[in-house]
């Protein structure tokens, strides 16, 4: 009998995080707290640009596209925000989604599989996803189970289970 597999992979749905773009300027432009404050989120090119007067309220923009994110079960993990920053007479603070799995996390979740996952279970990373594989399918479910109780510093999705 052939080995099952499934790939643990990083990816933000690009849709479902346009949405959650779209949702947070529509409350921008509608919250009493944010008009005339030149307060804004936009894409500019791969990177999602938050504007505002104030430290304090671009960093509410952020808050408010987080809670957007988080309804579109779009993981944290996989947003890197940076800090706010003065251009002018604004605030601005860039954040952009991150994509795959780093060589040093591919290597941290080889190593819980390793140690903790069922002993017929094996991985190999491939570019920026792994690739688990063992004979048993519930050897492979019990180690989603432990991977998602587990706490990662990346957001990984399960595909192709076969």
């Amino acid at each position: 009998m052939a080995d099952s597999s499934f790939d643990i992979v990083s990816k933000v749905d690009k849709m479902e995080a346009d949405n959650a773009l779209h949702q947070a300027q529509k409350e921008v432009e509608q919250r009493y707290d944010f008009k005339n404050v030149g307060a804004s989120i936009d894409y500019s090119g791969e990177k999602v640009l938050i504007k505002a007067n104030s430290e304090e309220r671009a960093k509410a923009i952020l808050e408010v596209f987080e809670a957007k994110l988080i309804k579109r079960s779009i993981s944290l993990r996989s947003l890197d925000a940076g800090e706010p920053f003065a251009s002018g007479k604004e605030y601005r603070i860039e954040a952009s989604f991150k994509n795959g799995i780093e060589q040093d996390a591919a290597k941290k979740i080889s190593k819980i599989i390793r140690d903790e996952a069922p002993k017929t279970v094996k991985s190999q990373i491939q570019g920026d996803e792994l690739r688990v594989s063992s004979k048993s399918r519930d050897d492979l479910q019990a180690t989603m189970a432990l991977l998602k109780s587990t706490d990662l510093d990346v957001a990984v999705q399960f595909v192709n289970f076969r």
